[in-house]
């Protein structure tokens, strides 16, 4: 028997086989197993399987394999330092005018409703490949410091935080993705008690230019420097 008769044959055993009494039910079953060669199980569950509508469209996956709308969410994947699927959804729609307007390649009508639609999941899908190669680690430009050290006295009681003077500092590289080269780094200094911030920029992190960036600062705080603390990088020791 081919398949397509095993499927007429099937639909008129249901139309008897849900109108019979519990007898004829179990004679029934006999015959549509003996004639298509099923198991009594398998021949229960197709009796009772409902059928599909043939009329039901069957959803089409949404074609996100245009260039321009990847290359967008690339850009706005990095320039959002990486951010996870959810929070790059909820930017789509705040970068897509800004990103339109600045672009020399911009996007099809198309590609911005297909942006505005997406989820979090097609977001991590399509990105999958580009997160081999960004890698959310902050470059870290932190060296030990010399000899010098073990020379400097360390304080090992607690501050008295609640009076202003006692300060943390660190530095920050402008550097991009890249640790090649010269560039711009911040000098950050905070006050623990006020929350008094200074900030002076220097090209490099040589250590006579971050020691006139401490003095100018020191001079420009208007509470005395009690306390000082900092990481053990060699610009600051």
């Amino acid at each position: 028997m081919s398949n397509s008769a095993k499927k007429e044959y099937l639909q008129e055993i249901r139309k008897r086989y849900l109108l019979a009494s519990r007898p004829d039910k179990s004679i029934m079953l006999d015959e549509f197993c003996t004639v298509c060669g099923l198991n009594r199980k398998y021949a229960i569950r197709l009796i009772w399987k409902k059928e599909s509508s043939p009329n039901r469209k069957i959803g089409r996956h949404k074609k996100y394999n245009s260039i321009a709308l990847l290359e967008f969410l690339k850009d706005l994947w990095v320039m959002t330092n990486l951010a996870c699927s959810k929070r790059l959804k909820a930017a789509i729609p705040l970068w897509l005018p800004y990103y339109h307007s600045q672009n020399n390649n911009p996007l099809s009508n198309e590609n911005k409703k297909l942006l505005l639609e997406i989820s979090p999941r097609t977001i991590d899908r399509l990105l999958h490949r580009l997160k081999s190669k960004y890698k959310k680690l902050g470059l870290s430009t932190t060296k030990p410091g010399s000899l010098l050290k073990k020379q400097v006295p360390i304080k090992v009681n607690q501050w008295d935080e609640s009076r202003p003077g006692f300060i943390e500092a660190d530095t920050v590289a402008h550097c991009g993705s890249s640790l090649s080269g010269q560039f711009v780094y911040t000098l950050n200094i905070v006050d623990i008690a006020s929350g008094w911030t200074e900030q002076r920029a220097l090209w490099g992190k040589g250590q006579r230019g971050v020691f006139e960036a401490l003095k100018n600062i020191t001079q420009h705080l208007p509470f005395k420097v009690l306390g000082f603390d900092c990481d053990n990088g060699g610009e600051l020791l």
